[in-house]
């Protein structure tokens, strides 16, 4: 008690110095449960995708920080538990893309004939390689390798053979989704392949321009002198 009643006069003091203001702690205060709850949600929504609510978790946690994930293969009768660890191709990611990111990797895997995907499967859907399936070898551009050459989703999507309007929809249900600046967003790629053509096509117009003769103006006309008026004629006399 006497130490709950401490910190609450350290607080105060804090506060009451001007040291940092309440609004902080009333930002935080909101802040840190609706990512919490965020997260909760996608981690439960990738559960069964992922092969259970930790390895669903470490996704989550690991797209949404950029660090290293930890998924585990539960063991069976026949083989003992398999752990695999890998880091994600991107940096941090939002809540909406890391929604979208693995809704992509469930989609391509299950393309595959996979809907129960290990956790080396997983890893190769978001990073990239060659899963085995009942079609053979099967290999996989890996949604997060695009995404770090800074593809947008709907280019992605069109990449993998899926649309994003489909892709948005099975995510939805699932959690946020990211805002149509980001998915919007193409690839730098394709950027700089408009910007190329862009300078070409000025570049052309420069020189059709050069090739161009310029225009000789045609001199003024030149005034034409006067008529000088004819005299008069003198009238004749009477006859």
């Amino acid at each position: 008690m006497k130490r709950h009643l401490v910190a609450l006069s350290v607080l105060s003091a804090v506060i009451g110095l001007g040291l940092v203001s309440p609004e902080v702690f009333a930002e935080d205060a909101t802040v840190a449960p609706a990512s919490a709850h965020e997260s909760a949600k996608l981690a439960g929504s990738y559960a069964t995708f992922a092969g259970s609510s930790s390895n669903a978790q470490s996704l989550v946690d690991g797209l949404r920080a950029g660090t290293t994930i930890v998924l585990v293969t539960p063991a069976t009768a026949t083989s003992p538990a398999v752990q695999t660890t890998f880091t994600p191709d991107t940096g941090k990611l939002g809540y909406g893309n890391v929604n979208i990111a693995l809704s992509l990797a469930q989609a391509e895997l299950s393309k595959a004939g996979i809907t129960q995907p290990t956790a080396a499967q997983i890893v190769v859907a978001l990073n990239g390689g060659t899963i085995t399936s009942s079609n053979g070898a099967v290999p996989l551009p890996g949604v997060l390798a695009l995404r770090s050459k800074g593809e947008g989703w709907g280019e992605i999507s069109k990449t993998l053979g899926f649309k994003l309007g489909e892709i948005e929809h099975a995510a939805k249900a699932r959690g946020p989704l990211p805002d149509h600046d980001d998915i919007d967003h193409g690839s730098k790629g394709e950027k700089a392949e408009k910007a190329d053509k862009a300078d070409k096509a000025d570049k052309a117009d420069k020189a059709d321009k050069a090739d161009k003769p310029e225009k000789v103006e045609k001199p003024d006309k030149v005034d034409r002198p006067e008529k000088p008026e004819r005299p008069d004629k003198p009238e004749r006399g009477g006859r």
